[in-house]
């Protein structure tokens, strides 16, 4: 009798917690989406933005470097503050600061303000990713589930938003005005911070003591010492101030060397570099997803100039070109978790890296011709390495980490999104410094070629660490 009457509520319970499972990961992938959607929103405004504010090319820009240098400086930051006071409060806390920058910002009085609210947005949506892959954990846990299929989610709502943000910052400048980009996230940021607020797991209880005690094992100075040497490196990069790259760089380089003395003598350290070093699997899911992303990279900014200059398109035409891509990418993550669930991380990264490399030599066809369908084809198949390698990336990063570090082991990860995009823009400028036509497309798929057989031989030498 007693086992006929635990069965009914045995199901209750699940059903109940399968329910709260598919809202907080609902919740999270929408907080997460929200850089992706915003760094591709913006790009359909700049022609607006420069006719309302009186800009240069060279000045309008510097909203999308804002952005930019602020996510990539911000995800580490907000990694550790998740791993220290709870990632369901820094998720929230960065969600009202997303409402609330995100409602203010089109009153901007002039263009620089603007771009202050663009890095105070971006730092806002950077607490999602590393907060979700905290949260994923114990969600996964209290599932009774393999953490790929919620980290699978998020990948598939962060590929999905960057494909769609033309699309939707098109519409939104279209009838109502490039202030319509930074209102949509205001309901956005709410939902997500709401239905986290409500499904995901509570945090544990938060770090307390005296306020001195508290700053000095927060590490500020280390914080200050690894924000100010990437973004100096990453202004180095991208140049953005013309005629001081070297100085930049050299800047940039002395305090990287400065932090990694301090760290290696504070504790407790921002980053535990020698703990870092101890774990070769990270360090190699950082190296090869780097790699890797500047492959896609590569095609995300180069292909669309080819089209363009070399192929005459039309920007509305190349955009529904490059389309496959991201559909394909969200199809095959799916895939990807159920194959690793299979044949474990290891053999899914590996073939995705081959096919990787295949999709990056057909890029090859290019050259002779620019045939609508085989730039359909050839998008399309990119995509399928796209989405396997990321959630394999993904998930070889969780499965690499402790529960104590997963928040900035995850923004460093994003970080490494961040560095390889920028490592193919430069490299595009120096092999297309006059414009990408055919004959430049050639050079960029041998770097493509070279840097997916990078890829390989780093994803031949990663094992998953042993509990």
């Amino acid at each position: 009798m007693k086992s006929h009457v635990a069965d009914p509520v045995q199901q209750t319970v699940s059903v109940s917690n399968q329910s709260r499972t598919r809202l907080a990961v609902a919740g999270l992938s929408l907080g997460t989406a929200l850089n992706p959607l915003n760094s591709s929103m913006i790009a359909v405004a700049l022609v607006v933005l420069r006719a309302d504010f009186g800009l240069d090319v060279a000045a309008v820009t510097w909203v999308i470097t804002s952005f930019y240098l602020s996510s990539a400086a911000g995800q580490p930051l907000m990694g550790r503050l998740a791993d220290r006071f709870g990632p369901r409060r820094m998720f929230m806390l960065g969600m009202g600061l997303v409402a609330v920058t995100c409602s203010l910002a089109p009153f901007s009085p002039n263009f620089a303000l603007l771009c202050v609210a663009r890095a105070v947005m971006a730092l806002g949506t950077a607490t999602a990713y590393p907060s979700a892959v905290v949260m994923i954990g114990a969600i996964a846990h209290r599932a009774n589930q393999e953490s790929a299929r919620p980290l699978g989610n998020v990948q598939m709502a962060n590929t999905s938003a960057a494909a769609v943000g033309p699309v939707v910052g098109g519409l939104l400048v279209g009838f109502v005005g490039w202030q319509a980009l930074f209102l949509i996230n205001v309901p956005l940021a709410l939902a997500a911070l709401l239905i986290v607020r409500r499904a995901a797991p509570a945090d544990k209880a938060r770090e307390r003591g005296p306020l001195a005690g508290l700053l000095h094992d927060s590490d500020i100075p280390g914080i200050l010492g690894f924000v100010g040497s990437l973004l100096l490196a990453m202004m180095a990069l991208l140049d953005v101030a013309p005629g001081y790259r070297w100085w930049l760089l050299g800047a940039g380089t002395l305090i990287a060397a400065l932090f990694v003395w301090r760290e290696l003598r504070f504790s407790p350290p921002f980053l535990d570099l020698r703990l870092l070093g101890r774990n070769r699997p990270l360090m190699l899911v950082y190296l090869g997803f780097a790699v890797f992303s500047s492959v896609y990279y590569f095609v995300f900014f180069g292909l669309p100039q080819l089209l363009q200059e070399a192929g005459g398109y039309d920007p509305g035409l190349v955009g529904l070109l490059m389309l496959p891509l991201a559909t394909m990418s969200v199809l095959a993550t799916p895939w990807a978790v159920r194959a690793m669930g299979r044949w474990g991380v290891r053999r899914v990264l590996i073939a995705g890296v081959v096919l990787l490399a295949t999709a990056a030599a057909l890029m090859w066809l290019l050259t002779n011709s620019l045939a609508i369908g085989l730039v359909l084809a050839l998008t399309a198949l990119m995509g399928v390495p796209y989405g396997v390698v990321s959630i394999a990336s993904n998930q070889g990063m969780f499965v690499s980490t402790t529960p104590q570090e997963r928040g900035v082991a995850a923004g460093m990860f994003q970080t490494c999104r961040y560095l390889g995009a920028i490592t193919a823009t430069v490299l595009i400028g120096v092999f297309a410094g006059g414009g990408v036509d055919q004959s430049s497309w050639g050079l960029m798929v041998v770097a493509m070629l070279v840097l997916s057989a990078v890829v390989f031989a780093v994803s031949l030498l990663w094992r998953e660490q042993e509990a």
